[in-house]
């Protein structure tokens, strides 16, 4: 089974949870922007919540993708526009489509990342046990590099999961281009979209060296995403946060949602493809949950931050994984009751 690339959109790669363990070799971690919505497009499709799917990057043209077999199929992320076979289909469902089947995706309406998963993933070979594209560095994905004109897709087997929920998918299609279930996930709940997201912050361990109204002001004001954003890092615009005095630091290890001043003053919150190490000073740490909302934010969006503490931070990812847990367990429901 494959799928064929008519059209790659601006930016699409293969990506999974990321390339986890070789930080301490200078191999940087990877993997997809928002894994919320790339584990729940797995969980849709019968997958395993690390299979690989494909991240979509939609400031421009989406791409068009033919399915030369049968397949499931899910699209989750951002608040998109696709359409199989010239209809309209929804988004956060599993999708049964035939045989020959084309996707297009259209205009973005919020967000501008979608994650497409298909039964079975994306078969291509793991690099340092992932299959996740680092486009920097050539590795990864097909062949290190964003999917282009002509590329062919290999498939993967289905899980026992997908193939249930293929079979009475498949059972109710009858004139539609595709077939999907009654129920939807709650795309507002998961990943609530706005123009001017409100972002969770554990203080930085820096953050006392910098100045009580650049502190001040880092927490009440807004600030922007510039177009230079990329999977690096989240470039903010805004007040300038300035330090008590000149700081010299040893450069250290830093995360994904690490928060880094550098001189001029404007805020980077570094992102997947984020380097190992970092000397500037960290002001803050997006908390966990709130990952997908910096993913998901397109040039031009306000950014307000909010302070939290560790206690509150651990017990949004707690509440958040028992609702994964939750709806993978109704899926396999759907599929074998």
């Amino acid at each position: 089974m494959s799928i064929h690339v008519i059209k790659p959109g601006m930016f699409t790669t293969i990506q999974d949870k990321g390339r986890k363990g070789y930080q301490k070799y200078g191999v940087l971690t990877s993997g997809g922007m928002d894994a919320l919505s790339l584990r729940i497009a797995n969980i849709l499709t019968g997958n395993e919540e690390n299979e690989a799917v494909l991240e979509i990057t939609l400031m421009g043209p989406g791409p068009v993708l033919t399915c030369h077999k049968d397949a499931l199929i899910a699209v989750t992320g951002a608040d998109v526009e696709i359409d199989i076979d010239g209809e309209p289909a929804p988004l956060w469902k599993p999708l049964f489509i035939r045989a020959g089947s084309t996707i297009t995706f259209g205009p973005c309406k919020r967000g501008c990342r979608a994650y497409f998963a298909v039964a079975g993933g994306f078969d291509v070979e793991p690099v340092m046990e992932s299959k996740s594209t680092y486009v920097r560095a050539g590795i990864g994905g097909l062949n290190g590099r964003p999917l282009e004109k002509g590329d062919v897709l290999s498939i993967g087997k289905p899980l026992i999961v997908a193939d249930r929920l293929s079979d009475r998918l498949k059972s109710n299609l009858k004139q539609s281009a595709y077939s999907a279930p009654d129920w939807t996930v709650s795309h507002t709940h998961f990943l609530p979209l706005r123009k001017s997201p409100v972002i969770r912050v554990l203080p930085g361990r820096h953050l006392s060296f910098f100045q009580e109204t650049s502190q001040h002001t880092f927490f009440e004001q807004p600030y922007q995403v510039t177009p230079q954003s990329d999977r690096m890092g989240c470039r903010l615009k805004g007040e300038p946060v300035h330090l008590k005095e000149k700081l010299e630091l040893i450069s250290e290890a830093v995360a994904f949602g690490s928060i880094q001043i550098p001189p001029d003053g404007q805020p980077i919150i570094l992102l997947a493809d984020r380097q190992t190490t970092g000397g500037y000073p960290r002001i803050g740490e997006v908390a966990t949950v709130d990952l997908p909302l910096i993913a998901q934010a397109m040039p031009g969006a306000n950014l307000y931050f909010k302070r939290i503490d560790h206690q509150d931070a651990e017990q949004a990812v707690f509440k958040q994984e028992a609702e994964l847990k939750e709806l993978a367990a109704r899926i396999k429901l759907e599929a074998f009751v």
